[in-house]
């Protein structure tokens, strides 16, 4: 919270400054009205005593005055400070959550990370209410209180002093036993939106497998163990409540069974009834909300502490203190003993030694979960290997920053996500200073206008979350667009064009074929007609790569697997289509012959007509 309040430090002097003035005078007014009430059952000249009295309606008016005006200017303070922080306070906490790794946001659910982030801000505010305008204050009026009473009769302010200590004990010993109870609401609570979120998400899926039920049964198991939770807390605080109105009870009738043996014995006066009943009311009133304040307080801290702990896990990758901008010139990429295992246990590359040359075109192929995405995702520095290297124009990439890494990539996904802003914006997204023109030209080279024609407000027609209201080649061929306008020197395919049909297959085609010159390029692709002409193909199983080279020279090894997964499947296709081919040209053939018989017959009926 620290690193929030710093550049609003001197807003939070003048908060505190101000309230605790405010809370003096608050204790020094009733001194006044003990005055007031001493004087007024004293005999004597009437107008005298009339003008003594108005003088001290004057000095309680003034003090109300001054009362009023710091707890304006607090009030003032307080809204100033308290929104620039909690702004702060969030956007620090997405620019740290924001980059975490890969793995982090795969086990993590969105909906909780969001509700952690606003609720971080929230405890902050509940915290800086708390401490500012409860706490303060009742620590400035028990001090004060005692120091005032101390003066009139120091047995009548050992007993306040020992029944706001014990009521002040009870509430926070029992407020600390409760918070573990706090917490466990907190984190059902992320829990309950966790669930919320990820059944909206993907309310379609519940719809086509007809889950409603069973996503409604699940929720409100969720919810009815928020509830029971909650319950048991709030019953635990209504027996705090009980305990202490008994005390404040207690505290009333100790303390004036004393006072009235005080004033019988002649030691103190009608007025000091008054102080003490002014003083009584006031600190059973802020008493009497200290255990909701502290039950608040952790309650608070229950909330931050969610988020705090993701502030306070370090970063799974970061770039290294000594990390230098990663500068490509030729787009040569080596892979040097590289090995990766998830969760230490399950290997996933095994020893890959492998060289891309500049603007060389390279295809991963291989069998599902082979290990092609993860060799990318080891490339743009997603994860970090488990061991060897992945070297860029002679630098090794962990000794560089991830920024000048990515930007020096540009990758077309299999499943492009598109955030909730216009057309223009997620194309722009490739280059922050990209002009309209560009961002228009970039989309025609990667044929979006086909689509964009059709929109109602064109490029600056919004795509709904996620882009959603794109069709899936439609969401592609805008990453493609974003890669064109991004220029990188390396350029990364993972099955580009695996969501269109044949005719945009081919349009696009055409885009990639003029992307990839002169850039290092790799291509991921299941479809292995798409990638005949790269310049080599690497065949990844089971974490290595097993054979490598052009496609003649794979389909001419007998025991070769890309030779077996092209028969398969492009060869059987190919196979199909030729057979389906030679059919269409035997009835060609068929019909040409029937068709010069008939006119060979037509010619013999005309001349002998």
């Amino acid at each position: 919270f620290w690193r929030g309040i710093k550049s609003q430090k001197w807003w939070l002097f003048l908060l505190l400054f101000s309230v605790i003035s405010a809370n003096i005078i608050a204790v020094i007014t009733p001194i006044f009205y003990k005055q007031f009430f001493d004087i007024l059952t004293t005999t004597g000249d009437k107008s005298i005593v009339a003008k003594n009295l108005l003088m001290i309606v004057i000095y309680i008016a003034i003090l109300n005055g001054f009362f009023w005006l710091f707890y304006r200017i607090a009030t003032l303070a307080n809204i100033t400070y308290q929104t620039a922080v909690m702004a702060k306070l969030k956007q620090q906490s997405y620019d740290y959550l924001i980059q975490h790794s890969h793995s982090f946001f795969g086990n993590s659910f969105t909906g909780s990370l969001v509700q952690r982030v606003n609720r971080f801000a929230r405890a902050f505010e509940r915290l800086s209410d708390h401490l500012t305008w409860d706490l303060l204050p009742l620590t400035v009026k028990v001090i004060s209180i005692f120091i005032v009473v101390l003066f009139i009769n120091k047995w009548i302010a050992l007993i306040i002093l020992i029944w706001a200590a014990i009521f002040l004990t009870f509430n926070t010993v029992f407020s600390k036993w409760k918070l573990k109870y706090d917490i466990k609401v907190a984190e059902i609570d992320s829990k309950s939106t966790g669930y919320l979120a990820d059944t909206i998400t993907n309310q379609n899926t519940v719809a086509l497998f007809d889950s409603f039920k069973d996503e409604s049964n699940g929720y409100k198991n969720v919810t009815d163990e928020q509830a029971k939770s909650t319950r048991f807390t709030w019953n635990l605080g209504s027996i705090v409540e009980a305990g202490q109105g008994f005390l404040s009870f207690a505290m009333e009738f100790i303390l004036f069974f004393f006072a009235i043996r005080y004033w019988e014995e002649g030691l103190i006066t009608v007025g000091v009834f008054v102080l003490l009943q002014a003083y009584l009311i006031n600190l059973i009133h802020e008493l009497w909300g200290f255990t909701r304040t502290v039950r608040d307080i952790y309650q608070g801290y229950a909330d931050a502490k969610e988020m705090v702990e993701i502030l306070l896990l370090p970063h799974e990758i970061k770039d290294k203190l000594t990390a230098k901008e990663l500068l490509v010139n030729n787009g040569e990429i080596e892979f040097r003993n590289l090995s990766f295992n998830f969760n230490e246990t399950r290997k996933v590359l095994d020893n890959i030694n492998l060289k891309i040359k500049p603007g060389e075109k390279v295809a991963l192929i291989g069998p599902s979960g082979a290990g092609k995405t993860t060799f990318i995702k080891l490339l743009l520095r997603l994860y970090s290997p488990t061991s060897g290297e992945i070297i860029i124009n002679g630098m090794d990439i962990s000794n560089v920053t991830q920024g000048s890494l990515r930007k020096n990539i540009a990758m077309v996904p299999q499943d492009t996500i598109l955030f909730h802003r216009t057309l223009a914006e997620n194309i722009g997204y490739g280059k922050s200073t990209a002009t309209k023109e560009e961002i228009e030209k970039a989309a025609k080279l990667a044929h979006c206008d086909d689509f964009i024609k059709d929109l109602p407000y064109g490029l600056e027609t919004y795509v709904g979350e996620r882009g959603i209201k794109l069709s899936g080649g439609e969401r592609q061929r805008v990453a493609i667009a974003r890669a064109i306008l991004k220029n990188a020197p390396i350029l990364v395919l993972d099955e580009a064009t695996s969501s269109l049909d044949s005719r945009s297959e081919g349009l696009i085609q055409d885009a990639l074929d003029i992307l990839m010159v002169n850039r290092t390029t790799i291509v991921i692709a299941h479809r292995l007609s798409t990638i005949r002409k790269m310049d080599r193909i690497i065949v990844i199983d089971n974490g290595k790569v097993i054979e490598q080279g052009s496609h003649n020279e794979l389909i001419s090894r007998d025991d070769s697997l890309y030779k077996k997964l092209w028969t398969f499947q492009a060869g059987g296709f190919l196979a199909d289509a030729d057979n389906e081919l030679d059919n269409e040209k035997k009835e060609d053939n068929n019909e040409e012959t029937e068709d010069d018989e008939d006119e060979n017959r037509g010619e013999a009926k005309l001349s002998n007509f």
